[in-house]
């Protein structure tokens, strides 16, 4: 059964210009065309439906940021020629489309120790390496040190690829991959409670 991009966010929840981010960035395996209306498979909205929630309580930390992006754009900017995500692009352009610049409070960030980067409300990449932060003549924060541990190809099935090197960033990556988290902002950046529990790599 097809449903179209109206009837999937129906079928979700959400609204249609949700849905359909995830359909531009590529995340949406089985679309097919009728006419001028993409059509989704209803076993493809059911397992978004299904998606867990994200299990912050298992961070050490209080509270995360979140990095709430669109579908990737082309830019023309000196460090990166994409901004946000999509499933086509490569580790390496994903890391400087996510990278910044964000109006943010970078200690806040840094402090969290991870930033999950959400698309729609699902978690499609993971960045660590925040420690280090620089500011531009707009009062926009880039993290240069951040470290893509891993991201999203099918938010359906899901397929995660982890990139991460270190079994702590492994674990961060296997923990938030495809989960759903929802946050609210009126920007880029979001905060969002995670009361502090043992850390993943710490428990029995």
């Amino acid at each position: 059964m097809l449903l179209t991009t109206g009837q999937a966010a129906q079928e979700l929840g959400c609204a249609i210009t949700t849905f359909r981010r995830l359909v531009h960035a590529g995340l949406l395996p089985g679309l097919s065309r009728r006419g001028v209306r993409v059509m989704v498979p209803l076993h493809v909205v059911q397992a978004l439906g299904q998606r867990r929630h994200a299990p912050l309580d298992r961070l050490d930390a209080q509270e995360i940021a979140v990095l709430r992006v669109d579908a990737a754009k082309q830019v023309q900017e000196p460090d990166r020629n994409w901004i946000g995500f999509a499933a086509s692009l490569t580790p390496e352009d994903l890391l400087r489309a996510l990278r910044g610049w964000w109006r943010c409070d970078a200690p806040s960030v840094a402090a969290g120790g991870v930033l999950p980067v959400t698309l729609s409300g699902y978690v499609v990449a993971v960045l660590t390496g925040l420690e280090d932060w620089e500011k531009n003549d707009q009062g926009r924060y880039a993290f240069p040190h951040a470290r893509l541990v891993g991201y999203v190809t099918d938010l359906a099935t899901p397929v995660h690829h982890v990139t991460a090197s270190s079994q702590p960033d492994r674990m961060l990556a296997d923990l938030l991959l495809g989960s759903r988290l929802v946050s609210h902002s009126g920007g880029a950046i979001a905060y969002v409670p995670a009361p502090a529990a043992r850390r993943p790599d710490k428990e029995a």
